[in-house]
């Protein structure tokens, strides 16, 4: 059965959904940290060990220091390796993104087909026809509803105006009246005012004379 398997070759592996792809590739960026946690340390154990030794022990301190290299050495391959998975993860993540936003935006387009089979265009316009129509009956009832009728159709509003200015010019002029009415004017004599006497000839003369002796003096 496995020659047969050889020969025509074993059926292939169905690839993996991109949310599925996704997860393994999070839980390789996850055993990969923490294998470089611990590589870190123990490149810090081996800096002590050199630190401690130094050139008294030379022996010790190159063994430290080699190890230390070759540890170094791997946490740069895993930080290569790490930048490559994130890399293709969030390759992957906006894959899965845009495949989602296509589903939806195919499924969007199918359900406005669907609601537009259902219109006839020659429907619509006839029917935006009548709305139109009935707005415009309904806008005739609504001017004939608001014009006056009767009395009020018929009255000129210059000649209200015009009464209306009469009317407060009349008010202007009583105020003015009740005004003048209420400040009391001077009495008026009753008598006539006595005339001013003048001198008569006799009291006249004397008065010249008067005047002369004084003159004379």
């Amino acid at each position: 059965m496995s020659f047969f398997s050889n020969l025509f070759g074993k059926s292939k592996k169905a690839a993996p959904s991109p949310g599925e792809a996704i997860q393994k590739l999070r839980d390789v960026e996850e055993m990969l940290t923490k294998k470089q946690e611990f590589l870190e340390k123990k490149r810090d154990e081996e800096l002590l060990i050199i630190k401690k030794n130094g050139t008294k022990n030379k022996r010790v301190s190159l063994q430290a220091l080699k190890r230390k290299k070759r540890i170094e050495k791997q946490l740069e391959q895993i930080d290569g390796t790490l930048t490559t998975i994130e890399y293709q993860r969030e390759a992957l993540e906006n894959a899965n993104t845009n495949t989602e936003v296509l589903k939806i935006m195919g499924g969007a387009a199918k359900a406005l087909k669907q609601a537009h089979d259902n219109m006839d265009i020659d429907k619509v316009e006839d029917l935006m026809d009548e709305v139109r129509e009935q707005q415009q009956i309904a806008d005739e009832i609504s001017n004939v509803i608001s014009n006056p009728i009767g009395f009020e159709r018929d009255v000129d509003e210059d000649d209200l105006m015009k009464e209306l200015e009469e009317l407060e010019q009349e008010e202007i002029d009583k105020q003015l009246l009740e005004t003048g009415e209420s400040e009391p004017l001077p009495d008026v004599p009753s008598s006539e005012p006595a005339k001013k006497k003048t001198p008569s000839g006799k009291q006249k003369d004397d008065a010249e004379l008067d005047e002369l002796a004084a003159w004379a003096n």
